[in-house]
This record gives structure tokens, C-alpha cells and sequence, in this order.
């Protein structure tokens, strides 16, 4: 039997390459014969650079930059094995993980940091760059990161603005005379895992400003800000990115890639997938197993079990996939592809302590999961009726 182990991380638990081997070792404890294939995903977030580096044999590398809050941050960026394409985590530079809680305040944290990885992968000589979007403590449409590259933005006395979301609602101009030519020359794709616009309930504020910190009146105060900026951008650059697709991604980061950097907003599953060859596994594969730590609402917005599950179907290979969390019917997720959803969990378990497990669950999981697949073949052709047969005759 030909499979494919294909996990996102499980956010907090276990990275990707962690949850691939912690499935592999469940299927191996019932079917040690059977051909796998690890291929641990990301989907435009965190673990992005790792996943992509190492599955083509690139390099991790390292630079200081501006943090979310104005403090330097030690940043990780990639260099993919053809020593052309530069793979950028935006969370690296202005994620969620690196504010403590009581200091998150997403009108005040920028995107700076990101602009200055850009600038650090163009300094390798990449040619195109892919800057994964996700996990984001800012709001501030990417107006940090363009200021990084040498954009100006400014207020109506002709001061540059300060950093944050905030100061959004003072742009009036916006000037790309003294942008890093190396940005035109690039290819970027901005690699989105959700397709959230920039503004509105469904916008990058509505959705994604209460867990980065904001209240009700700050999720107000930032749509606002975003939609000002959309105002700005679309008069100056002629680009409308309001309610653009994946635009409200990272904070309206997929916004600002698009109108400041000629960026394209690409499906980050479907993005990396492309970049690991994923579909050429599926020619000789039986099954995918695949999971994440919560699967909920969010996956109708691209997340990459999603992605898997879609080029999984259009081969005609049935899905499995293992959750830390299930916030989602069973059929909804049928209808998009995915064969089984199993919980890792046996039973009630605390959050934390599941946490703390995941690994061994997950693990047990796939051994049970395998357990029932191989029943469930054994009944299909007889094999198990008939076994049990003889041995009471």
C-alpha cells in the first residue's frame, strides 16, 4: 500500500515534520510493509520556510529585524534548493508569538521587520520570493513592510507616518519613487491561507483583530484604518484591494503586497504543494493522511488540508485526516474531499494536557485509523469472515 503522510503543524504541539513522523509511526505499528512518503505541509504560515527549505534541499538562514512592537527580533528566511526562489515568514518578523499577550495592540504593530526580510532574500540573490502570510500580530495593510522597501507614506503635512495601523487613518499620499528597485525586478507571491478581503465582517479586523488583542472598538477603529487605506491606495496606484481575495491575510499584509510591491496573492497550500511536486505522489498513491490542530470554519478559506484533500480527489485518493480539535461536521468536510476526519483525542482529555500528548495521540490516532482501514479491507473481500471461520472449524 502506497501513502502519503502530508500533516499542517499542530499549532503549539507539534511542528509539521513532528506530526508526519508521529502518523508514520502508526501506520509502521499495523502495516510495517506499507510504502510512505513524508511530505510535512505548511500553508503560507508558520513552518512555510522549514517545510519548503528542507523538502527541496535549500538553506535556513538568519537576519536581525524589526519586531511587531519596535523591538529587533532574531528572523529566520529561506533559500530553496535552486538558489532562485527566497521564502519569506512573515511571522518571523511581526507574529502573534512574539508579543505577549498583555502587550498586543494591533494598531500599534508594524510590519517593518517583514520588508527588511524581503530585503535580506533579495540581498541572496533570489530572483523570486514568496512571502507566506499568517500568524500575524499587526493590522496594518503593509504599510511597515513598504516603508521598509522605500516606500513613503504621508500625511497630510508631508511627514512620513509613523508605524502601525493607527496612523493610517492620516495617510493622504502615497510616493513608490524611492522603492528598492530589486522589488520590481523580483517575482513575489504573497502566500495567503485564508481569502479573507481587506475589509468588512469578513475583512482582516472583523476576523482576525479580537486575537491579536483588539476590542470592539478597536476591531472599528482598524477596519477604518484599512478601509482609508484601500481609499488612498486606489486613487494613487489605481489598484483596488478592498475586497480583493486573500487580501485581508496577515492584516491586510496582502493588500500592501499587491498595490506597494506588484505582489500576486497565490493560495498558500496550493502554492506550496505546487512547490513540493505533491501532485506527482498522488500518480501511485493510495491513501493520504494529512490533519492539523483544529479543523473548523476556516478551512472553507483555503487552509492546507484543504489543498490536499482537493488534488486528492481530483486523483481519485481517498483522505484521512487527524484534528487536535473538530469544530466541523463530518459531511461538510466529506463534501470537500476529505474521506474520515479523527479526532486524536480518545476521549474527554484538558486542552493543555491533550497539548502536552500530542504527539503519542496522534500516533495512537493513526494506529487506530490504520487498525480500522486494514478491518475494513479484510471485510470488503471476505478475508476477515472467512479467517474467523476457520479457525472455529
Amino acid at each position: 500500500m502506497n501513502i502519503i503522510v502530508a500533516p499542517d503543524s499542530f499549532k503549539g504541539s507539534l511542528t509539521a515534520a513532528e506530526a508526519a513522523d508521529a502518523i508514520v509511526q502508526g501506520v509502521r505499528d499495523v502495516m510495517p510493509e506499507a510504502e510512505i512518503v513524508s511530505i510535512p505541509l505548511a500553508d503560507g504560515g508558520e513552518g512555510t520556510v522549514e517545510a519548503l527549505a528542507l523538502a527541496t534541499r535549500g538553506r535556513i538562514l538568519q537576519a536581525e529585524v524589526t519586531g511587531p512592537m519596535g523591538d529587533p527580533v532574531e528572523a529566520s528566511y529561506g533559500m530553496l534548493g535552486d538558489d532562485v526562489t527566497g521564502v519569506v515568514e512573515m511571522a518571523q518578523a511581526a507574529g502573534l508569538s512574539l508579543v505577549p499577550a498583555q502587550k498586543r495592540n494591533p494598531l500599534l504593530a508594524t510590519t517593518y521587520g517583514v520588508g527588511e526580510l524581503m530585503r535580506a532574500a533579495r540581498d541572496e540573490g533570489c530572483r523570486r520570493l514568496i512571502v507566506g502570510l499568517g500568524g500575524s500580530a499587526t493590522s496594518d495593510g503593509g504599510a511597515g513592510m513598504a516603508q521598509a522597501l522605500g516606500v513613503r507614506l504621508l500625511s497630510g503635512d508631508g511627514g512620513d507616518l509613523k508605524r502601525g495601523a493607527a496612523a493610517l487613518m492620516s495617510l493622504e499620499r502615497i510616493d513608490t519613487s524611492g522603492r528598492d528597485p530589486r522589488v520590481e525586478e523580483a517575482t513575489i507571491y504573497a502566500a495567503s491561507d485564508v481569502t479573507n478581503p481587506l475589509c468588512g465582517p469578513e475583512g482582516a479586523a472583523a476576523v482576525y483583530g479580537p486575537q491579536k488583542g483588539a476590542d470592539d472598538q478597536m476591531v472599528r477603529r482598524l477596519d477604518q484604518a484599512l478601509a482609508h487605506f484601500a481609499e488612498v491606495v486606489e486613487r494613487d496606484l489605481v489598484i483596488d484591494v478592498r475586497e480583493m481575495s486573500g487580501a485581508g491575510a496577515a492584516g491586510g499584509l496582502g493588500a500592501g503586497l499587491v498595490a506597494l510591491c506588484g505582489a500576486e496573492i497565490r493560495s498558500g497550500p496550493s502554492l506550496v504543494l505546487e512547490l513540493l511536486g505533491f501532485e506527482e505522489y498522488l500518480e501511485a498513491a493510495d491513501l493520504v493522511l494529512t490533519g492539523e490542530g483544529k479543523v473548523d470554519r476556516q478551512i472553507e478559506f483555503g487552509k492546507a488540508i484543504s489543498g490536499v484533500a482537493m488534488l486528492a480527489e481530483k486523483h481519485s485518493v481517498p483522505v484521512v485526516a487527524f484534528a487536535g480539535s473538530l469544530e466541523e461536521e463530518q459531511a461538510d468536510l466529506v463534501e470537500r474531499g476529505i474521506s474520515a476526519v479523527v479526532p486524536i483525542a480518545p476521549g474527554p482529555i484538558e486542552e493543555a494536557a491533550a497539548m502536552a500528548q500530542a504527539g503519542e495521540l496522534l500516533q495512537a490516532a493513526a494506529e487506530r485509523a490504520m487498525r480500522l482501514l486494514v478491518l475494513g479491507r479484510g471485510l470488503g473481500d471476505g478475508r476477515w469472515w472467512l479467517g474467523h471461520r476457520e479457525e472455529r472449524n
